[in-house]
């Protein structure tokens, strides 16, 4: 069965394989299939962005698609940078010019004070483009004064991780290895909700026929 993933992302693509290992689902990208249209993220949730993607993808391929929307959310900045994370100094994807500006906007802040979230959704489509399943993983922690490690991307380097009583409490994503980020982070937490659904749930791709 195949998989559309509505992201060329190469990362995510591989994510994606590991966590659905042994579910019998071919896992293909935009680059496998005709051009996807584009798509404007404008919902003003996580989940609303990861549904648009995820159905605009499904009607357009005629296959089962899944799409992601992910970000960071800061509590002292009530919620930002939310589903701005990735433009969130003006420009999409500057990732110093975004953790500058954090910085800036956090600066004098104590560590009680600079508390954070990383979320994810996941939205799943049939080839019909009606929702078929939505999943989310959260992540907490802190905003640290300055970057640590040179692992990850986007937020990774001020982001500590902070939950009691885990594994890798305190480590900032940056300093984590993959495979120990996958086991906290938002998107690992998603992914593997993500694989029990489709394990479980008949009418979903890893069960469903392959005429579907």
């Amino acid at each position: 069965m195949r998989l559309l993933l509505a992201s060329s992302n190469a990362k995510k693509r591989r994510e994606l394989e590991t966590s659905l290992a042994g579910l019998g689902i071919e896992v293909v990208t935009p680059d496998d299939v005709d051009r996807l249209p584009e798509v404007e993220e404008d919902q003003p949730s996580f989940r609303g962005n990861a549904a648009k993607k995820a159905v605009s993808a499904a009607r357009a391929s005629g296959l089962w698609a899944l799409a992601d929307d992910s970000g960071l959310e800061v509590d002292a900045l009530g919620g930002q940078p939310g589903v701005h994370s990735a433009r969130f100094a003006g420009r999409h994807g500057d990732d110093a010019a975004n953790n500058a500006l954090l910085l800036e906007r956090l600066a004098g802040l104590p560590p009680e004070r600079r508390g954070a979230s990383f979320v994810c959704a996941l939205a799943l489509a049939r080839p019909d483009g009606t929702l078929a399943l939505e999943v989310a993983g959260l992540a907490r922690g802190r905003i640290l004064e300055a970057p640590r490690g040179s692992r990850g991307f986007g937020y990774d380097p001020l982001f500590a991780f902070d939950e009691a009583g885990q594994r890798h409490a305190g480590r900032a994503f940056a300093e984590l290895a993959p495979a120990e980020k996958a086991e906290v982070s938002h998107r690992g937490r998603a992914l593997r909700k993500l694989a029990e659904a489709l394990s479980s749930r008949d009418e979903l791709p890893s069960r469903a026929s392959s005429s579907s």
